[in-house]
């Protein structure tokens, strides 16, 4: 009869890359909510919670798994619900110590010490407010809990720190109510359940490029099977794209590795994929933790599936039927792929953005090329949440090649093909 899988906020662009699993002829993705019902504050996250179980109840099949590949809410409910269904899961508690970050700083200081910047809590209603300890500017402010970087503001001196904390306020209002119902499920420690998940905190900036870590958890073991350089627009902190394989030395492969299963181990996550995002000082020969995700990346899904043969997805599948993954294959057609982020820096109207048929010509046209149109036409290219602070994201697009510089001429000739209007604001 095959297997029904079901995936918190389904999308066409995973739905596609999942169907590429190895045996997926034997699988059924179905959507469990949809990912603006996952993003829409209007609903709480038991509001949600209960949503889904009314689609799960009304299901006339057998509920072989519950996965998903999105931030909070998501992270959290994917467990919440399995558990609820007998099937295979995370930790609860191993999720929420990843997604708070100040616990989280907490568990990835006793074992990785060296590698983490200064942070420390700030009081958002402080008048007088100030970096706490001996931390110095620049720093990055952020709430404990937010997706995709929002809320995240770099500030230079104590000014900018002041005039962020207005706009931190309403994020961590916006995100914080929701995190809170989650940490009601968990028994935490007094330090934790007394900051809840409605607080700020400052940390130390790093410097470096930027690169991520794709693992997981199985039972008691950690394992990391990928290395993704992130490249950044020259002269911000916005992405320009992440690149698989890493070009980075082996044996400063090795030792991200090993720092990765130290802290995946502190903070107690099992039974799950994991994301962690770092900084490498190559001068300095210095790494430095930003932030470990209690997930796996989507955005890099199709870049497995181009070098390796098979998405990242198929971990977390895996998982949610109790067995062993098998990352990486390193069977796929290309040496090297690219996922870029189109982006806009400047507000704007959207008059037009590319039709279906026309997306589909472009990946026609270029092997190893997909692309998801991430803006509809006729509104501002502003208004979204969990979105970067200082750009807008027009599209994903994903090239391959043979070589860097086959994937780079590819992506250029895509954007070229791509017929966006957007008038200033």
């Amino acid at each position: 009869m095959g297997l029904n899988i079901f995936v918190l906020g389904l999308d066409d662009l995973n739905h596609r890359a999942l169907k590429k699993l190895p045996g997926a002829e034997d699988y059924t993705f179905h959507q469990l909510l949809s990912f603006d019902a996952l993003q829409d504050g209007a609903f709480t996250v038991n509001d949600l919670l209960e949503k889904a179980e009314q689609q799960l109840d009304a299901f006339d099949g057998s509920i072989d798994a519950i996965v998903a590949y999105w931030d909070f809410p998501a992270t959290a409910m994917a467990p919440i619900l399995a558990e609820r269904h007998s099937l295979p899961h995370a930790n609860l508690r191993g999720i929420v110590t990843v997604e708070h970050k100040y616990w989280s700083r907490l568990e990835q200081q006793k074992v990785a010490g060296e590698e983490i910047p200064g942070f420390g809590l700030i009081d958002l209603n402080d008048p007088e407010v100030s970096l706490p300890g001996d931390m110095s500017f620049p720093a990055w402010i952020k709430p404990i809990k937010s997706t995709s970087s929002e809320g995240a503001y770099r500030i230079t001196d104590s000014t900018a720190l002041n005039e962020a904390l207005e706009e931190e306020r309403q994020v961590v209002d916006r995100m914080g109510g929701g995190f809170n119902e989650i940490l009601e499920r968990v028994d935490l420690p007094q330090e934790i359940a007394e900051i809840g998940g409605s607080a700020a905190m400052v940390e130390e900036e790093a410097s470096g490029s930027m690169l991520t870590v794709e693992g997981y958890s199985y039972k008691s073991e950690v394992h990391v099977y990928g290395v993704i350089d992130s490249h950044l627009y020259e002269g911000t902190s916005s992405f320009l794209r992440y690149q698989y394989p890493s070009q980075l030395p082996a044996d400063v492969q090795e030792h991200i590795g090993d720092v990765s299963r130290r802290v995946i181990e502190a903070v107690g996550l099992h039974h799950s994929t994991f994301n962690i995002e770092y900084f490498w000082d190559a001068e300095r020969q210095k790494l430095r933790l930003l932030e470990i995700n209690s997930r796996h990346s989507q955005s890099h899904a199709q870049l497995f599936y181009l070098v390796d043969g098979r998405p990242n997805h198929a971990c977390m599948v895996d998982l949610a039927l109790g067995n062993r993954p098998a990352m990486p294959a390193q069977n796929g057609e290309f040496k090297v792929a690219g996922t870029w982020f189109l982006r806009r820096f400047q507000d704007g109207w959207i008059s037009r953005v590319p039709t279906p048929e026309e997306v589909r010509a472009v990946e026609e046209k270029h092997p190893g090329t997909a692309i998801q149109i991430e803006k509809k036409a006729d509104r501002k290219l502003s208004g979204d949440v969990a979105e970067d602070a200082y750009s807008y994201t027009l599209a994903e697009i994903f090239t391959a090649g043979q070589t860097e510089e086959e994937m780079v001429e590819t992506y250029n000739k895509v954007v070229d093909e791509l017929n966006f209007e957007i008038e200033d604001l």
